[in-house]
């Protein structure tokens, strides 16, 4: 059994992404290709440096341990952002709890804040941010209801664009995962399907969620392809990334995939066509040189493509790296400098580097202006047994945390 099974098993919760995200190596070459460059400036990016976030991280666990209701997030995994017209900000959760947070000392006597462990775990949840930076309230959760008996709802990320081509009126889409409960080594569900949900503005309301690819009948779980790990928008197109379950059926790593559909356009399944290697189709086929877990992120950055994941090996436990292109489609070039950002405790992992453009600074080009990158990453344990419990023993651990990375040529 691969270690991130392995790992995602340690939790005893079936909580968030671990399973195809720790460890999940991006094994990635640099292949010349003549459409290796989209356009003119392009140039090799790496980190230059890297900070904790202390603002956002701590605005998280403000939020998170305050006790005035029941009924709001208190952890969560899979974060995602999205900024909306008035200058909210749109946070969004795969597995989440919810319940009323506790000061310490904890019922064994440790000096953490804990939770009760009846408090409700839900699917998904999204939570408000205000224009400025405070966070303000949980949407009712889940936000997303489960679409059948024994499946779910995993938001994953999200974009404000017009209601329809041309049209003034915008509105919220928001990628979904949908999994099904299965066996070992589905314990974390198997991949059925990516839907688009579009909700209204300003109030957020879900006014519908549609299917967009349908994975049910692959025969191979392990080679059913989710959509929504992370988005970029150029010129006119907005690009939808996504990966198979490669690892947990044995295979070193997962694959990576990328869809293109027309601005406006996300929530119309006619409108996707998906890279075939050579050009665009309606078959999704892997990226070259690119193997992934199923969640990483890409940013564009002048014309360069920045891909951010978890590295490879053993380091997957504990540091992010990244990688470089000069097209949406690849290749991918790297791994350069890594960031080993902190973890809270002895036993827990790092996974889920998601970059959140809404809350990062200015221009983020390499050696222009006070750019930064801001970086989300997520923490769970890995132990064997006890991990439910342990999260809600300290619930500090099951949060985002957040750094700030500012970039440079590679060199």
């Amino acid at each position: 059994m691969p270690e991130d099974v392995r790992a995602r098993q340690r939790t005893g919760t079936g909580l968030g992404l671990l399973l195809a995200l720790v460890l999940g190596a991006v094994l990635l070459t640099a292949l010349p290709d003549g459409n290796d460059r989209e356009g003119g400036g392009c140039s090799p990016l790496e980190i230059a440096s890297w900070s904790a976030d202390e603002h956002l991280t701590g605005e998280f666990a403000r939020y998170g341990d305050d006790a005035t209701r029941t009924d709001d997030w208190t952890g969560g995994d899979g974060t995602h952002s999205v900024r909306l017209p008035d200058g909210r900000v749109l946070w969004l959760f795969s597995d989440t709890y919810l319940g009323r947070v506790h000061g310490p000392p904890n019922p064994v006597g440790e000096s953490y804040a804990w939770r009760d462990r009846t408090a409700p775990l839900v699917r998904n949840s999204a939570v408000v941010m205000d224009a400025g930076g405070r966070l303000t309230a949980t949407l009712p959760a889940p936000f997303f209801p489960d679409p059948a008996p024994g499946q779910w709802r995993w938001p994953v990320a999200a974009r404000v664009e017009p209601r329809s081509p041309g049209s003034s009126r915008k509105v919220v889409r928001v990628l979904l995962w949908v999994r099904t409960a299965g066996q070992s080594p589905w314990i974390y569900g198997v991949p059925t399907a990516t839907e688009v949900a579009t909700l209204s503005l300003p109030s957020l309301r879900v006014e519908s969620v549609v299917k967009v690819l349908d994975q049910s009948l692959v025969a191979d779980p392990s080679r059913r392809v989710l959509f929504g790990t992370t988005l970029v928008d150029r010129g006119g197109w907005t690009y939808v990334y996504g990966g198979d379950d490669g690892r947990a059926a044995n295979r070193p790593a997962s694959s990576a995939y990328v869809a293109r559909v027309p601005g406006g356009r996300l929530g119309e399944p006619s409108a996707w066509r998906y890279w075939s290697g050579s050009g665009w189709g309606l078959r999704p086929r892997p990226l070259r040189g690119a193997k992934v877990g199923s969640a990483f992120s890409v940013v564009p950055v002048d014309g360069t493509y920045l891909l951010f994941t978890m590295a490879s090996g053993t380091a997957g436990l504990t540091t992010v790296t990244s990688y470089w292109a000069c097209s949406p489609t690849g290749p991918w070039h790297g791994p350069t400098r890594n960031v080993s950002p902190a973890l809270p405790a002895a036993g827990t992992a790092a996974y889920n580097p998601q970059a959140h453009p809404a809350v990062s600074g200015g221009d983020l080009g390499a050696g222009g202006g006070d750019g930064r990158l801001v970086l989300s990453y997520d923490v769970n344990w890995l132990r064997t047994t006890g991990a439910s419990a342990s999260i809600n023993a300290n619930v500090s651990l099951y949060r985002p945390r957040f750094v700030s990375v500012r970039l440079t040529p590679a060199g």
